[in-house]
């Protein structure tokens, strides 16, 4: 080990424990408890302090030579680099606590205490209690921060704010009947909070009754920078749009030979009719409300023993489940992975999947569940499971590098990357048949197309009217799951991309990889950035 390796680690380490003492919800999160009776500082003053910590961190490490170092400690400052970097754009370039109401709303500071029982009820209880009695100060410096917020940031804002009452009157409640010795603490502050929630709804519906006008597209410069860290990659805006583009013209061309294989040879001319015909086919064995989270569980149990059988990686020895995704978070997708953190030992995953919301029409409940039929609720299932999500994310939490930096700080692109490659080892296996195959190039298209919203929204000038026609003809979206991407691309940028981008990038590591093909090695490393994992193969 070199001196510059050991400057490195220990500088690693304090940047670490800068960044999750500066972020404390972050590292309750990741697993990291000794902040877990504080709240993030949302205030102009507190992230100026952040940006300049962070800024000295970043001078630190320029003065080690990438040079001297070794080949995982090299990847590591890469990744620290790009972490600060990351956190100094979004604190003083994109200013996002100036106009977005989301990063105010409290239910994501309390929902890991609440939900996972990997440290005693009572700790947990303390904890939430603590982050409760600061919850109407946050909104004090909402009110005093807050300028000109845009109309669909402030609409999902004020439907999570009511998310956080439900988690607030009813999980709250419920933790606190395994513990009433620590009624008279948590009593008062969950009392208190329920007030300044139910407060703070109120002064949001009165912003928007006055006409939010904020702009929610973030420009073409400041895209392509947030961009850059976000994927961690040498690809410009410009190259990633150009990359999905051609792209999707591909997958069109094998979306139509899997339709044929299931509806019948078509032609050319009736290339979109073929598909449509294959589509809906597939979309008449589709779960319900009293039978999906049954499915999932059956499904998931299928896909184990089919990853054991074909070798693809380790499974997991700790509890996978399947569970009904809280109230608070339906209506978005139908399913979501939440894993212990990288810094904790043992603990459940779970898989949470979604009844649709009580107040859905009939309407509304079947085309969701024609999107999420029984064969794409099987690809789901891989991508958020096995060997996608569940599987992944479990060999990342039994990686222990030289510093804590790929704990603390995961690649999103190849967290989504490998999920989607998931997806084609399983059906390369001829795991589900036709039908799941032709749902997993379904899922491929909104993927390729996911990263053309990214760019086409924030860095162009691409209308809801337009994008809705771009999901639903090349896409062959329900119209509801397009109206709710076109949400959700307006109200962040850069994550879209992740999922095509880390497809692509890791294409090339694993080329030649087929679903015989053994993976350990791949995921022996934590989440690396695609871009950089091929250097420590």
């Amino acid at each position: 080990m070199t001196d510059a390796d050991r400057s490195f680690r220990l500088l690693a380490a304090q940047a670490v424990d800068a960044v999750l003492a500066f972020e404390p919800e972050l590292a309750t999160s990741l697993g990291r408890h000794e902040h877990d009776h504080r709240m993030n500082d949302r205030t102009v003053d507190g992230l100026a302090a952040q940006a300049s910590s962070y800024r000295s961190l970043l001078a630190e490490l320029a003065d080690i030579r990438a040079a001297d170092l070794h080949g995982d400690d090299r990847v590591d400052a890469a990744i620290l680099a790009n972490a600060l970097e990351s956190r100094v754009f979004a604190i003083e370039e994109l200013r996002e606590l100036e106009w977005n109401p989301l990063n105010y709303v409290p239910g994501n500071a309390l929902y890991p205490l609440l939900a996972r029982p990997i440290l005693p009820a009572a700790d947990r209880l303390e904890a939430v209690a603590a982050r409760l009695r600061v919850v109407p100060e946050i909104f004090e410096i909402c009110r005093r921060q807050l300028r000109r917020p845009p109309r669909v940031h402030l609409e999902t804002a004020i439907g999570q704010n009511q998310g956080a009452l439900l988690l607030v009157r009813d999980e709250v409640a419920r933790l606190q009947a395994e513990e009433p010795r620590l009624d008279r603490v948590v009593g008062p502050a969950r009392a208190a909070a329920i007030e300044a929630i139910e407060a703070h709804g109120r002064w949001l519906g009165g912003i928007l009754e006055e006409g939010a006008d904020g702009e929610f597209r973030i420009g073409a410069d400041r895209f392509g920078r947030k961009l850059r860290l976000a994927l961690h990659s040498e690809l410009s805006a410009e190259a990633v749009l150009a990359r999905a583009h051609a792209h999707l013209a591909e997958l069109e061309d094998h979306l139509f030979e899997a339709a044929c294989a299931q509806v019948g040879a078509g032609t050319r001319d009736d290339r979109e009719a073929t598909i449509r015909r294959a589509l809906d086919a597939v979309a008449e064995r589709r779960p319900n409300d009293a039978t999906i989270v049954a499915e999932a569980t059956d499904q998931l149990a299928a896909l184990a023993d089919a990853v054991r059988d074909l070798g693809i990686a380790k499974l997991p020895s700790d509890p996978c489940k399947v569970e009904v995704m809280p109230e608070f978070r339906r209506g978005v997708a139908v399913a979501y992975c939440d894993s212990p953190g990288p810094f904790e030992q043992g603990g459940d995953t779970f898989l949470a999947v979604a009844p649709t919301p009580a107040d859905w029409s009939a309407e509304r409940i079947e085309s969701f569940y024609r999107e999420y039929n029984s064969a794409a609720l099987v690809n789901l299932m891989v991508h958020e499971g096995f060997p996608g999500h569940a599987l992944q994310l479990a060999h990342n939490r039994g990686f222990r590098g030289t510093t804590p930096v790929r704990q603390a700080f995961r690649s999103g692109p190849f967290v989504e990357g490998w999920a989607v490659h998931a997806e084609r080892l399983m059906v390369e296996a001829g795991h589900g048949g036709p039908p799941v195959r032709l749902q997993q190039l379904k899922m491929q298209l909104r993927m390729t197309i996911n990263a053309i919203l990214d760019a086409e929204v924030h860095a162009g000038g691409l209308t809801e009217e337009a994008a809705l026609e771009l999901m639903m003809r090349r896409g062959y979206q329900e119209e509801g799951e397009a109206a709710g991407k076109w949400r959700r691309a307006c109200l962040g940028s850069a994550q879209l991309s992740t999922y095509f981008v880390g497809y692509t990038e890791l294409a090339p590591v694993l080329s030649g990889r087929g679903p015989g093909s053994n993976f350990d090695d791949v995921l022996a490393h934590g989440s690396p950035p695609p871009s950089l994992l091929a250097g420590l193969l």
